[in-house]
Formats: structure tokens, C-alpha cells, sequence
């Protein structure tokens, strides 16, 4: 790697500082959301000085005005000077994307990567050391309850609802669309939690009926606070894992294959492909790795957060595609989206 770099980034490590200091720049958002920042600047008529804004957010002036001020420096505000006195305002960003309310909001997502996964990854060298997940250090629950810590409480599964909630606002009509489903009368989102990629998939089929299946208390749950008034999928309670499948002619399985290891994930895969019918099959949307593993870094990412949260791993095609044949599935195609999520096809 050396001989690639100038002498000046030698005598000066610039880039190895960014990564160095990337955590800071995460807290900085993550900050800015618990705090409320977004949703104040956007709601202002105008833009208000460090002091009017720690009153309202009952935070201290000169602690606001140093992260108002890195928020300017990441380019997710703007700020002017009248008077002498500085004046913040928000972005189209932000508004869209940060503030509680936007149009694209991924407020939740910020709100879990800050509350759960961020203390989970401050564990993440015993992680590498013991090879299993942390839970039992961050949050005082056993490896082997892994996805009992997810749902440890009505307020972390709202969290956790909320991230799963944010995913599909950027990514869902991507993966939904990667191939033509249109063909599958009946398609099934299992683990669909909140509705939000059922919600793609009925745009974009809408002469397909389309079932969420969940827990009871997820249902419930989404039912009451996620739910649409124009939504025209449905719900369903039960246990995929545990339990029977309802009938399908598609199931789709949307960032629950990496979460398992490769055992579990291969009883599940196939008890769909006896589940379903000649011609019907499964849609997996995951994170893939290149087949040599070394890229996309966000992809990488996700694995070390898979590591230290639950007990599975991103994977390249070639291994969601070994698992899909030693399941029983023959006809298997992938698609690269070029966002997070990508989408394998297989058909039965």
C-alpha cells in the first residue's frame, strides 16, 4: 500500500486521521437527533443563535453553539452572521433526512445506531477475540438470547422497528424491483415487521396480495404505530422459525438470512422450498460481500456488526447460492442494486 502514497500523505496521514476521528462525526448526528436539533430548525420560520436554541432543546448555550458548529463544518447545517451573532439554519438534508417528521427520515435509524449499536461496537475487540456477540457485556444478556435483546423492552422494540422502519425508506424500491415478481400471486414478507418493504411491494405489484408475518406483538405493535392509511398489504401472526408457513408463491426474507448462522438459516430455507410450489421460490435482500470479501466496506461494516449483535454474517453471492442449492432451490439469479441492500431470486 505504501508505494501508492505520495510522500505528503506519508509525512501526514490525513486519511488514517479521518477514520481515526470517524466516530466523532457519528456522535456529532447522533447528538444533534436525541437532542431534537433537526426538528427544531426545520419547524423555525427563520434561523435562530446557539442561545435560542439551547433554551428551547434545554441544553447548555456554549455546549449547543460547539455542535451547532461541527453540524456546519459536516456541511448538515448552514449558519450567517447578523449583528455579530451567529445564526443556524438547517439544510435540505437534514430536513429530509435527519429531522423527525422529513420527508426520507432516517431519525430512527440514527436513534438506534446511537442507543444500541454504538455500545455494542465498544466492545468489538473482545468481540474478535471470542468470536460471539456482546450482549452480555453491553447489555447484560446471555450470547445465546441474542434475539431475545433485540426485544427486550416494548421502548427497544420500537427502536428496532424504527431502524428496520428507516432501511426500506432509502433502499425498498430497489430491492423490490431488482426483478419482475409480478408473476407471484401471493407474496409473503416474513419477519416484514413494520410493513415498510410490503408497503414497496404492493406498489410496485399491485395484482399481488401482500402479507407481512410476524410475531403477534410486532404485528400489534405495527398495526398501531406504522401502519398507513392507504396500505393494502396485510398482517399475519405466527413463528417462521418455530412454526408452519402460511402458503405462498413467493416468501421474501428481508435482512434475516445474515442475522443466523449458516445451519439455522439452511433449516429454514428449507422447510420454504417444501413450503412453496414448481415455480414459486424466495426473494433474499442482504448486504452482499464481493466474492473476495474485500469490499464494499459498508458491507464489511455490517459483518463486525453482525459479529458483535447477533450471531450470523454478510456473505458473497457464491455462498447465499450454495446455501439456496443445498436447500433444494436450482434456479438462483442475484442482482447488485448499487445501494445497501441487494437481492438473490430463487425459484423452486
Amino acid at each position: 500500500m505504501a508505494e501508492h502514497l505520495s510522500q505528503s500523505e506519508l509525512d501526514y496521514p490525513f486519511k488514517l486521521l479521518e477514520y481515526l476521528n470517524g466516530f466523532r462525526i457519528s456522535k456529532v448526528i447522533f447528538a444533534a437527533c436525541e437532542l431534537g436539533v433537526f426538528e427544531l430548525l426545520m419547524k423555525s420560520p427563520g434561523a435562530l443563535s446557539a442561545q435560542h436554541v439551547a433554551q428551547a432543546l434545554d441544553a447548555n448555550a456554549d455546549g449547543m453553539e460547539r455542535l451547532l458548529d461541527a453540524l456546519v463544518g459536516i456541511e448538515i447545517l448552514e449558519v450567517e452572521t447578523a449583528d455579530g451573532t451567529a445564526l443556524y439554519s438547517s439544510t435540505d438534508v437534514a430536513n429530509m433526512y435527519l429531522a423527525r417528521g422529513g420527508v426520507k427520515s432516517l431519525h430512527d435509524m440514527v436513534i438506534y445506531q446511537s442507543q444500541t449499536i454504538y455500545p455494542l461496537w465498544n466492545n468489538m475487540t473482545d468481540a474478535v477475540r471470542e468470536g460471539k456477540n456482546q450482549n452480555h457485556k453491553t447489555f447484560g444478556i446471555p450470547p445465546e438470547e441474542v434475539f431475545e435483546a433485540i426485544y427486550r423492552s416494548e421502548e427497544e422494540t420500537l427502536k428496532f422497528m424504527g431502524l428496520m422502519n428507516s432501511s426500506w425508506i432509502l433502499d425498498g424500491q430497489d430491492v423490490v424491483t431488482a426483478f419482475n415478481l409480478s408473476g407471484f400471486q401471493k407474496i409473503m414478507d416474513l419477519g416484514g415487521c413494520t410493513g415498510a418493504l410490503a408497503r414497496e411491494l404492493a406498489k410496485a405489484y399491485p395484482s399481488s396480495s401482500v402479507t407481512v408475518f410476524d410475531f403477534l406483538e410486532i404485528v400489534e405493535i405495527a398495526r398501531k404505530h406504522f401502519l398507513q392509511e392507504n396500505d393494502t398489504f396485510t398482517f399475519e401472526s405466527g413463528d417462521f422459525f418455530l412454526g408452519e408457513v402460511p402458503p405462498a408463491d413467493l416468501y421474501v426474507l428481508a435482512r434475516i438470512v445474515h442475522d443466523w448462522s449458516e445451519e439455522k438459516c439452511l433449516r429454514l430455507l428449507k422447510k420454504l422450498y417444501h413450503a412453496c410450489k414448481p415455480g414459486g421460490g424466495v426473494l433474499l435482500v442482504e448486504a452482499m460481500l464481493l466474492e473476495n470479501r474485500r469490499g464494499p466496506i459498508m458491507t464489511q461494516l455490517f459483518s463486525l456488526n453482525m459479529l458483535v449483535q447477533m450471531e450470523g454474517r454478510e456473505r458473497p453471492p457464491s455462498q447465499y447460492t450454495m446455501i439456496l442449492n443445498q436447500s433444494g432451490f436450482t434456479n438462483v439469479q442475484v442482482c447488485r442494486t448499487g445501494k445497501s441492500y441487494d437481492a438473490i431470486l430463487a425459484v423452486k
